[in-house]
């Protein structure tokens, strides 16, 4: 059990590149949980009045709580959305009934379910404004959980098209992420890439946007390494930019080349990271009207014949 509960905490996908397997594995992890639950004991009756205050939270529910939530995160990474919001709705019902209302564990959970069962992203947007507010009251401003839910909303104000308003709120994620986990950390490098992606997609600031995606790309060199995904998922941002926003074809060449290479050797010409990569950069030559690069590359990835002519 106890190499159990310690793989459970490794259910991520830091540790498991196949979202698929992430959700095999933690199925079977909650099952396995559940199973070994012991069977409820009814309390014993006792005389005199009952003590007042909260009830001691079973750390056997909690594990199995833990399980549905990270399962329900995992069903969304294979866009089982049906299932993730099953799970979500568990494990906050379950967390408020062990923890409380305004627990750690239980607004994290709401979080998730709202994003999860929104009908609209104005409702959304109304929700996570309002459930932000409850729990820098009850976490406070700089806590993990309160910065998560923060960094959702900047997301979802980003999607509806506010971007200066978005720009603020991850701007005070950072803050926050820089202070509580450091600069390094993959959460605080991701919200530094959210706002080179503001800047870039809705400010039009492409000097800024850039200062923040190479900020990302240095951090994530130095902590994951010059092929992990994340990092050539980073270059790939720069090298838009510099073909759509500042017009270098060169440079957004010579970037999409190290990017795709860096695809084909970790993860095939045939995954759908290498194929986009390889797109862009087709894309690329023909902006740059490299008639010649561009028939090669459609030679080497058929798919993109449809570029032709």
């Amino acid at each position: 059990m106890k190499k159990l509960r310690a793989l459970a905490k490794l259910c991520s996908i830091e540790f498991f590149d196949d979202p698929s397997l992430l959700v095999a594995v933690s199925r079977r992890i909650l099952e396995v949980l559940v199973l070994a639950m012991p069977a409820p004991v009814k309390e014993k009756k006792v005389r005199g009045k009952k003590k007042k205050g909260m009830k001691k939270a079973d750390p056997r529910k909690l594990e199995v709580l833990d399980a549905c939530f990270a399962l329900g995160g995992a069903c969304g990474m294979v866009r089982d959305f049906e299932d993730m919001r099953q799970y979500y709705k568990r494990a906050k019902e379950g967390y408020e009934e062990q923890l409380g209302p305004d627990s750690e564990k239980t607004l994290e959970a709401t979080c998730g379910l709202i994003l999860v069962t929104c009908s609209s992203l104005g409702e959304a947007l109304q929700r996570l404004r309002a459930l932000v507010e409850r729990m820098v009251g009850a976490l406070g401003v700089d806590n993990a959980v309160t910065l998560d839910a923060l960094n959702s909303l900047g997301s979802r104000l980003q999607e509806n098209g506010e971007y200066e308003e978005a720009r603020k709120v991850y701007e005070r994620v950072l803050a926050g992420r820089e202070k509580v986990l450091g600069e390094d950390h993959k959460d605080t490098l991701g919200t530094v890439n959210n706002l080179g992606t503001v800047h870039n997609v809705g400010l039009k600031n492409y000097e800024k946007a850039l200062e923040y995606y190479e900020r990302d790309l240095k951090g994530y060199e130095k902590t994951l390494g010059k092929t992990h995904p994340r990092t050539l998922g980073t270059v790939m941002n720069i090298a838009v930019l510099y073909m759509d926003g500042l017009k270098d074809y060169g440079k957004a060449e010579e970037l999409y080349q190290r990017a795709l290479e860096g695809n084909e050797a970790q993860l095939g010409k045939d995954h759908v990271h290498t194929k986009g990569c390889a797109r862009n950069l087709a894309v690329n030559f023909a902006k740059a009207g490299e008639d010649l690069k561009l028939r090669k590359i459609i030679d080497d990835y058929p798919h993109l014949r449809y570029l032709e002519g």
